[in-house]
């Protein structure tokens, strides 16, 4: 059965705004899953649906990245994943007839939620050039325009190959194999707006850019840090794991500039306590800190640890683990015992006898697990923000033992699994000669374009072809109005896609939709056989994939396939890469990364038994670091306090509870009290009076980047909200257009999201009123 989406666009004008929650989950998490469930798929398809995520003989969720137990529950997926298979396995269709009726220029006015409420794409889609209007082409067609383009280039480096984190490990694998034929290691990637500094630190401090827990060692913590996440919106079922470490007698950090409800009370669904009765407090101490100051808290930390060793030597630091598994510690500790403690009021905001108090927590426990999100990555200081962390837990050897060490929970869906299938624009040597030795040509050495780096590059004329195996590269870029500006720069743009969204509209001269499987769905190879994918989720276990729906068109190819169509007609028949076999045995493919790629030995059998396999983590596995020290690194990192000048902001873009990344499922946050908008900025009561501004008043929010430069954001209601004193948030993507390009995390290139300088002014023709607003 097809459905016609809703063809209203919603305004702003029903925005309601009630007291946050101060619970998580619980009845209504079920209830708004199974009515979204229900109005896109249907009452059958919906049980059918669900019953099979996260499921060992099931599909993976497209949406988050958090892992698995070895002992599932039957429902073994939260609210928001609940959304995104719904999203994913709508009945809602997107024709030619759509395309037809809808030109691209008013597609471009839509809203990101108004575009993925249309449904599924069906066939390949093709602006041409002189033309305003998508035509539907045949694959044949659409592969030999992308093929033709790329031969026209003057060298490889004119095209870039962008990467979302919901593509498999095998499509994955094959994308990177082919942009590296091609000779070029223009692969930006998702990763590089998230994550990128948590990489970047911890392949510095420990040797290896992923976590380095696994789930039962958060479940058997004695003391967890939950720093700049909201896992309540999204990573809820890391609200279960945290609730089991509680009842084995944890203690819980909360470290956020807002109060999240999931971090102060959750109701478990799965469980009658969450049901019907008062569910589990959480966080055991709430931190709320200014936005940019966890590096002075952890390093104001580390510095109370110091000072408890010197009043009782060896009974806080590990003296052993420090002198046999690090370097570097004297630099770090000279530097820490320096500290201003003037400094460090200034960039947290707290109290010293809260931040004392912490320390005595981390003193009183044997095991501690620091996890954190995009509060900590997207920051100027992110990466020394990130090796501070690692100091700390350091010094209580607090990594390569059960209980204990860092956990970057990753966002989407196999993010993790595609740098390590080698999408990364800097790839490393090593790699590069599996490759070379696999297949029989050179890869290309110099590095690619990073996604600012992309941008940049697009709109110097530099780079002409963009092509996005996934995701929605104009909402979850910065500085919308540049990113935009350099995509229609381009001479073609490529969007392989399950879903409508915004980077479709803001398109090249010419434009291609590619239209894929998605995880909900069958992937039927030769033989009728129904195929499997494999992904990696965010503590490094790797396990396999397999969709069970019908797709949603006859005319969808999967991602592997697409990738070999295209290598074939970009590099004609024969050659050392075996692009026919690849696209019709994923086993072929999944044994060449046995060979390629460290870790994945034997792969084919291993990822076939019951929730699949772990991957090595030398840190963990055997204390083992694979620095350019050979041991685990201390740093030492210059306190940044991030100075905001009078009657300025700083704001940082979230997300709200009715989405996930860039996909808008509804307009509701629920948890913060948002109702049917999103133009929000949230504010602290007398940052706003001191503006002469009030609970509800209309405002424009005006960045300011040290160039001079202003970016607006035009008509948000102001929301009077629990946030520290000179700090304000508000939704992205439609906040993007605030973030400047340039302004980047050092040494990880990552946008700094959550550290923009604004003012706020009223919206509308200028006011007769007295200037009330400082500075």
């Amino acid at each position: 059965m097809t459905r016609e989406a809703p063809r209203e666009e919603p305004g702003e004008g029903a925005l309601e705004v009630t007291a946050p929650k101060k619970w998580a989950a619980g009845v209504p998490a079920v209830t708004h899953a199974l009515r979204m469930g229900y109005d896109q798929m249907g009452v059958r398809r919906t049980a059918l649906t669900l019953l099979r995520v996260n499921q060992k003989n099931g599909f993976d969720c497209p949406g988050c990245a958090w892992p698995e137990s070895d002992h599932r529950h039957k429902a073994e997926f939260c609210e928001n994943g609940a959304k995104a298979v719904a999203e994913e396995a709508t009945v809602r269709r997107v024709t030619a007839e759509f395309f037809a009726a809808h030109p691209v220029s008013e597609l471009a006015g839509r809203s990101d939620y108004w575009l993925g409420q249309q449904g599924r794409l069906t066939e390949p889609m093709y602006k041409p050039a002189d033309s305003d209007i998508y035509v539907p082409v045949t694959w044949e067609y659409a592969l030999g325009i992308v093929s033709r383009e790329l031969k026209a280039l003057r060298g490889p480096d004119e095209a870039a190959f962008y990467t979302s984190g919901r593509t498999s490990n095998e499509a994955a694998y094959l994308y990177q194999l082919l942009v590296r034929q091609l000779g070029t290691n223009n692969l930006p990637d998702c990763s590089n707006m998230c994550h990128e500094s948590s990489g970047s630190a911890l392949t510095e401090t420990i040797g290896i850019g992923k976590g380095s827990v696994h789930l039962d060692d958060l479940h058997n913590s004695e003391l967890i840090f939950v720093v700049g996440q909201n896992p309540g919106t999204n990573h809820p079922r890391m609200l279960s794991a945290l609730e089991k470490a509680k009842r084995r007698g944890a203690r819980v950090v909360a470290v956020n500039p807002l109060p999240e409800a999931g971090l102060l009370r959750f109701r478990n669904p799965q469980n009658a306590r969450g049901v019907a009765g008062a569910g589990t407090p959480l966080a055991d101490r709430f931190l709320q800190i200014r936005l940019g100051g966890d590096l002075a808290l952890f390093q104001a930390l580390s510095r109370l640890l110091l000072e408890a060793e010197d009043a009782a030597p060896g009974t806080v630091l590990d003296r052993d683990f420090i002198a046999a598994h690090t370097e570097g510690f004297e630099a770090c500790a000279n530097q820490l015992r320096r500290l201003d403690w003037d400094d460090v009021a200034e960039a947290t905001g707290l109290l010293r006898e809260d931040i004392e108090a912490t320390a005595r927590d981390a003193i009183n426990a044997k095991s501690i697990v620091v996890c954190w999100a995009m509060g900590l990555t997207q920051h100027k200081h992110s990466v020394p923000t990130i090796r501070e962390v690692v100091n700390f837990l350091l010094l209580r050897g607090n990594i390569g033992r059960p209980g204990a060490g860092v956990c970057p929970v990753r966002g989407h869906s196999n993010v993790q699994g595609d740098r390590t299938m080698g999408i990364h624009e800097k790839p490393a040597a090593d790699f590069l000669d599996a490759l070379r030795e696999e297949f029989g040509f050179e890869p290309p050495r110099h590095h690619g374009f990073d996604a600012v780096e992309t941008i940049r590059a697009m709109g110097a004329g530099q780079v002409k072809v963009f092509f996005a195996m996934g995701g929605n590269f104009v909402s979850a870029a910065p500085d919308t109005d540049a990113t935009e500006r350099a995509l229609r720069g381009c001479r073609l743009t490529v969007q392989v896609s399950t879903k409508l969204n915004r980077s479709h509209a803001v398109c090249g001269r010419e434009a291609l939709i590619l239209p894929t499987l998605g995880r909900t769905e069958r992937d039927v190879g030769p033989n009728r056989v129904n195929r499997f994918v494999t992904v990696e989720d965010s503590m490094g276990m790797v396990h396999a994939s397999r969709g069970g729906l019908p797709p949603a068109s006859p005319h969808l190819l999967s991602e592997p396939a697409i990738v070999c169509r295209l290598a074939q007609s970009l590099f004609g028949p024969g050659g050392d890469v075996p692009w026919t076999v690849f696209e019709g045995d994923y086993d072929a493919v999944r044994d060449s990364i046995a060979r390629v790629v460290p870790g994945f030995a034997d792969f084919n059998t291993r990822v076939r038994r019951p929730g699949g396999f772990t991957l090595p983590h030398a840190p963990r596995d055997e204390r083992r670091f694979p620095t350019r020290t050979g041991k685990a690194n201390f740093t030492v990192n210059p306190l940044e306090v991030l100075r905001v000048p009078s009657g300025r902001l700083l704001l940082q873009t979230l997300r709200s509870h009715d989405q996930y990344n860039t996909t808008i499922y509804g307009l509701d946050d629920r948890y913060r009290g948002i109702h049917q908008g999103r133009r929000v900025v949230f504010v602290h009561p007398d940052d706003l009076a001191e503006r002469g501004l009030t609970d509800g008043t209309v405002v424009d929010i005006v960045s300011e980047w040290q160039d001079g430069t202003e970016r607006r954001a035009e008509a948000f209601r102001a929301v009077a909200y629990d946030t520290p004193r000179g700090c304000c948030a508000a939704y992205f993507p439609e906040a993007n257009v605030l973030v400047p390009l340039d302004s980047v995390a050092d040494a990880s290139n990552t946008p700094t999201s959550k550290s923009v300088v604004v003012r706020l002014e009223r919206s509308g023709p200028p006011s007769h009123e007295p200037e009330t607003q400082p500075g």
